[in-house]
C-alpha cells in the first residue's frame, strides 16, 4: 500500500481519445499459479502490472520460482527448484493473507510436489467467499487437509492424487481452476461437473493443453481431464480485462465522452455489450475496437411487457458480478428506472450510500437489491469525500466523481490499484483531472 492513498477528482469534464485495456486480472491470478506445474520456462505476455498480481509474483519468487522481466507485462517463469520451507515463513503467512488469489497455489503444488500450505486468504469485503469448494475438490482427488484453528492455516498433502468424478457445490471460477490444475497431473480420469466456464478459465485450459495436459469440454460446465505424468513449458498471452472494458463503457456514458476502446477481443465479452445497450448506451463495434460516441442522453429499455428492467449477475455466460457496481452507477444518469439484483455477493451494494450522498436516486431494497431511478441528467451528481470499499465499487465511485460537479476525494484507493493499472495516468491522458494525494 502506498502513502498516496487518495484521489482528488475534478468532475464534469468530457473525455476524448483511445484507451487500451490492461491484461485480465482474474486470468492473471490463475495463469501465474499454473507456472508451478512444470519445471520448464513459461513465457507470459500482457500481464497487468497491478497490486494483486505483483503480490502473487512475490509469493512465487519466495517459493523459488525464477522470474525474468522481458518488458512491460512480459515475463518468463521457471519453477525448476521450489523451496517449500518458504511456506512456514512469517513473510509467506503475511503476504498470502493479503490476496485471495494465493489459494490457487495449492492445487498445482499438491499435484506436482505432494504438499501445500496456506493461511486463510484476504481480498475484497464483498460478502462470504467460501473456500470449501476448493478444499472439497482437492480432497476428492486424494488431498488430506488439516486446519490449524490457532494459527488460522491450512495444510494439505497427498502421495499421489487420483482422478475421480467431482460435482462442484458452487460454480466457483478459482475453485474450478484449482481443481483443474491439480487434476492435470493426477492419476487417471477426472470429471469436473458444474465447472465454471469463464473465458479466463478457457484460457487456463488452453494453456494447460499446450503444456501437454489432456482436457476436453473446454468452455462447457463439464471438464474431463486425463492425468499426465508431467507438463512442459509454453507461451501464453492474457486476454484484455473485460471488467475494465465494461468500466470504460460506463465511464464514456456517464461523462458524455467519445472513447474508443482498442483491441477489446469483442468475441470474448459475452453479454456485456448487450447489457450496456439495455441502458440505452450506443456502442459501435469496429473490428476489435468498441467506439462509444458522446451521448447527451441514454434511455433504459424496459422489458417487452413494459415492466421495469432487472439486471442481475450470474455465472458465465451470464452477466459478471464484477460489473454490477459499474452498471448501477451508469444507470444513475440514464432516463428510466432499473432494478439491480446482486445475487452472488451480499455486501457489494453497500457503496450506494455514497452515490445517494452525491445526489443519485437509489433505493437500497436489501443487501442484494437496489432500485435506481435515473436522473436523465436533469441534475448532475455533486462531488463529495468518500472511501472505496472494494476494487469494483472503487472504480464505480471514480466514474461517479468524474461525472460529478466539483471536487471529490476518494480515500482507500489502494483498493482500486489492486485491480486497475495506472488508472489515473491513463484517464488523465484523455482529459480527466485525477490527482494522487
Amino acid at each position: 500500500m502506498s502513502n498516496q492513498d487518495a484521489f482528488e477528482v475534478i468532475g464534469g469534464n468530457s473525455l476524448k481519445g483511445e484507451l487500451i485495456p490492461q491484461g485480465a486480472k482474474n486470468e492473471a491470478l490463475q495463469i501465474l499459479c499454473a507456472v508451478l506445474l512444470t519445471d520448464e520456462p513459461v513465457h507470459i505476455t500482457n500481464i497487468p502490472e497491478i497490486l494483486d498480481v505483483n503480490r502473487l509474483m512475490e509469493l512465487l519468487k519466495g517459493l523459488g520460482v525464477k522470474i525474468t522481466k522481458n518488458g512491460t507485462g512480459d515475463y518468463t517463469f521457471q519453477a525448476d527448484n521450489l523451496d517449500l520451507d518458504y511456506f512456514k515463513s512469517k513473510e509467506f503467512q503475511t503476504n498470502a493473507r493479503r490476496i485471495r488469489g494465493s489459494v490457487m497455489l495449492i492445487g498445482p503444488l499438491l499435484s506436482r510436489v505432494g504438499r501445500a500450505y496456506l493461511p486463510k486468504p484476504g481480498g475484497d469485503k464483498i460478502g462470504r467467499r467460501r473456500l470449501d469448494t476448493h478444499f472439497h475438490g482437492l480432497k476428492m482427488l486424494g488431498g488430506e487437509f488439516v486446519y490449524d484453528d490457532d494459527e488460522g492455516t491450512f495444510s494439505i498433502q497427498s502421495d499421489k492424487l487420483k482422478g475421480t468424478f467431482i460435482l462442484m457445490d458452487e460454480i466457483s471460477v478459482t475453485g474450478t481452476a484449482n481443481v483443474l490444475m491439480a487434476a492435470a497431473l493426477a492419476e487417471g480420469e477426472t470429471k469436473i461437473y458444474n465447472a465454471a466456464c469463464e473465458p479466463y478459465l478457457q484460457q487456463l485450459s488452453k494453456m494447460l493443453i499446450r503444456m501437454g495436459a489432456n482436457i476436453t469440454g473446454v468452455g462447457s460446465n463439464l471438464l474431463t481431464i486425463h492425468g499426465v505424468n508431467s507438463l512442459k513449458g509454453t507461451n501464453h498471452r492474457m486476454l484484455p480485462d473485460m471488467i475494465e472494458i465494461g468500466s470504460f463503457i460506463g465511464l464514456a456514458a456517464m461523462t458524455q465522452s467519445d472513447i474508443r476502446i482498442k483491441n477489446a477481443q469483442v468475441k470474448e465479452l459475452g453479454v456485456i455489450p448487450s447489457v450496456f445497450r439495455k441502458l440505452g448506451i450506443q456502442l459501435n463495434i469496429e473490428g476489435d475496437d468498441i467506439h462509444i460516441p458522446a451521448q447527451s442522453h441514454y434511455e433504459i429499455q424496459p422489458f417487452i411487457d413494459g415492466s421495469i428492467l432487472t439486471i442481475y449477475d450470474s455465472p458465465w455466460p451470464g452477466f459478471t458480478p464484477d460489473l454490477m457496481s459499474i452498471v448501477l452507477v451508469t444507470a444513475t444518469q440514464a432516463k428510466g428506472s432499473v432494478l439491480m439484483h446482486q445475487k452472488m455477493f451480499e455486501s457489494r451494494l453497500f457503496f450506494v450510500d455514497k452515490l445517494i450522498d452525491m445526489g443519485a436516486q437509489i433505493i437500497l431494497c436489501d443487501p442484494h437489491r437496489a432500485t435506481v431511478i435515473g436522473l436523465d441528467r436533469t441534475s448532475q451528481l455533486r462531488g463529495i469525500k468518500m472511501s472505496s470499499p472494494d476494487i469494483r465499487a472503487g472504480v464505480a465511485l471514480l466514474i461517479a466523481a468524474l461525472s460529478a460537479n466539483g471536487k471529490s476525494v476518494i480515500n482507500n484507493i489502494h483498493q482500486i490499484d489492486r485491480g486497475y493499472q495506472n488508472i489515473d495516468g491513463r484517464l488523465n491522458a484523455i482529459g480527466a483531472q485525477i490527482k494522487r494525494l
